[in-house]
């Protein structure tokens, strides 16, 4: 059944809000004898498993081609391009449902064959296209700052499960449970990323954010939400709030090395590492 498996995790890129709501109502009418499938939040950091691009927008395509690390991608409606599957418009369920199994398949055997050949998993450097004029041009962001990764959770087997996936020594964790102590390590230690779960007893994860941001010296300080079913995630409030991005729960172990690539000073996980995730 549907409710058993994990989803696999889709991006859709370039398309209209209403393209996009009938793209996904189609992925939610998948056959129940094959995957199941999540399309990811504008906001989320999590690496997609597989890319749907508008091939009618000229920057949806612009950001395929420049990923360092592109996963399968099916391109739907405009032309046939050499480098990625076509769906012709108007979309037939059927023909879509079994080139996204396709597609899995491909990224099975891609996986794969990093691992035999001890090659590290790269994470994506960016999750949107850039538009307009600086569409060629280097990231706007700075490089991640320097520092420790802290969580706020309600317990510390999250930081635990993490300390142990990226290796002793490679990067400093922390923990706490206290709105006022997080705020209060980020101000006395250089913290690189702040991950936030939205389900910590007594914590407002956006005043939270908003309190960690205004602290000088924090505007290279990544905040991320680790968000449940029940969370309504609020874009306006976390954009307001300084909120990087969100993962959702629960977060696949690819996905937070991944992450931790983009957003610290981790480099490279070996192959050793990412072949286990």
């Amino acid at each position: 059944m549907h409710a058993q498996k994990m989803p696999t995790a889709v991006r859709l890129l370039g398309f209209s809000p209403g393209a996009a709501v009938h793209l996904a109502t189609l992925l939610a009418g998948a056959p129940r004898s094959g995957p199941l499938y999540s399309c990811l939040h504008e906001d989320s950091l999590q690496e997609p498993d597989i890319v749907l691009a508008d091939g009618g927008n000229p920057a949806a395509l612009a950001w395929l081609d420049g990923m360092r690390c592109a996963p399968p991608a099916l391109v739907i409606g405009g032309s046939p391009h050499a480098d990625y599957a076509h769906l012709a418009l108007p979309i037939d369920p059927e023909q879509l449902h079994a080139s996204l199994v396709r597609l899995l398949a491909e990224r099975r055997r891609a996986l794969a064959l990093l691992s035999a050949r001890g090659e590290p998993l790269l994470a994506e450097r960016r999750r949107r296209p850039r538009l307009g004029a600086d569409a060629g041009c280097a990231d706007g962001r700075q490089p991640p700052r320097d520092g420790k990764v802290l969580i706020v959770d309600k317990g510390g087997a999250f930081r635990d499960h993490l300390a142990g996936l990226v290796g002793d020594g490679r990067l400093a964790i922390a923990w706490t449970d206290s709105a006022p102590m997080a705020v209060r390590l980020c101000d006395e230690t250089p913290v690189s990323l702040a991950m936030i779960n939205t389900a910590t007893p007594g914590i407002d994860p956006y005043g939270l954010s908003r309190n960690i941001k205004a602290q000088d010296g924090a505007g290279r300080t990544a905040v991320v939400l680790l968000v449940g079913r029940t969370f309504n995630y609020d874009s306006t409030l976390a954009h307001g709030a300084g909120v990087r991005g969100l993962l959702d729960k629960p977060v696949g172990d690819r996905s937070l090395v991944c992450m931790l690539q983009r957003l610290t000073s981790l480099q490279d996980m070996p192959a050793s590492v990412s072949s286990a995730m």
